[in-house]
């Protein structure tokens, strides 16, 4: 009996700083049934706007040629063939999407370790399956990045926690037919009982797309979007030192009595 083998993905597209130390780490992953190139117009847009980043490309695990397409696929889009309940079926996927998280995550640490990098200085980015890649790695592994960028999908399960270290930022087309808002919006209400640290961006006119206005908007998100945590720490050092300065003009005070 002949088994057929897997063959791998190609090597991944790496773009390194030529003169500074790197200093953030990007790894970006496209949607289904697609390759990197899909994404390099959102890696231009990074490198220009953050010099000193490490911008990785890869490809997805599982080529799309079995299934009679094109491209490649973060999970395997076949089944075994074998005859499942729905139950079995569900769980078959959420096993599948495990083991992918998992060789993503590994993969994201390899990087981190070869340049330098931590794990709040490390923004994944995805767009539809590729998304959902980035959201689920990011709570697996809630110290694996500081950022995630999710265009044009969603979480693969509904959350029901979120990483304490990261923000999450979505990207969406008013008019996607794939992904619709709605779903969207209602993910963004679910985070927010989950006190997570989330932004949501959408962009009229446009389908189910990575789109200039997207990619535009998500540098500005990057560049300007000061994440929660750090107001609230920064809050709290300044309640503490108003409290030290009450307690010391006080116990001021009381001596001139």
């Amino acid at each position: 009996m002949v088994t057929a083998v897997q063959p791998a993905s190609p090597p991944p597209y790496v773009f390194v700083p030529r003169t500074a130390r790197p200093q953030l780490l990007f790894v970006l992953l496209h949607g289904e049934s697609a390759q990197p190139d899909q994404l390099f117009a959102l890696s231009d847009a990074i490198k220009q706007a953050f010099p000193s980043a490490v911008v990785v490309i890869p490809y997805a695990f599982e080529s799309a040629e079995r299934a009679g397409m094109s491209g490649y696929f973060w999970i395997d889009p076949l089944t075994s063939g074998q005859m499942r309940t729905a139950a079995q079926e569900a769980e078959h996927r959420a096993r599948r999407m495990n083991q992918a998280v998992s060789r993503l995550a590994a993969m994201v640490r390899r990087l981190q370790q070869q340049y330098g990098i931590t794990g709040q200085q490390t923004a994944l980015a995805g767009f539809s399956q590729g998304a959902s890649m980035a959201l689920e790695a990011a709570h697996a592994e809630p110290d694996l990045a500081g950022r995630i960028l999710a265009f044009s999908g969603l979480y693969a399960r509904r959350p029901a926690a979120v990483p304490p270290a990261t923000v999450l930022h979505f990207f969406h087309g008013a008019n996607d037919q794939q992904v619709s808002v709605d779903e969207v919006e209602s993910t963004l209400a679910r985070l927010g009982e989950l006190q997570a640290d989330a932004t949501l961006d959408v962009a009229s006119g446009i389908g189910h797309e990575l789109h200039d206005a997207l990619i535009r908007q998500a540098i500005v998100r990057l560049q300007t979007c000061v994440p929660l945590r750090s107001w609230e720490e920064a809050l709290s050092a300044l309640e503490s030192d108003l409290r030290n300065e009450a307690q010391s003009r006080n116990g001021t005070n009381h001596q001139l009595h």
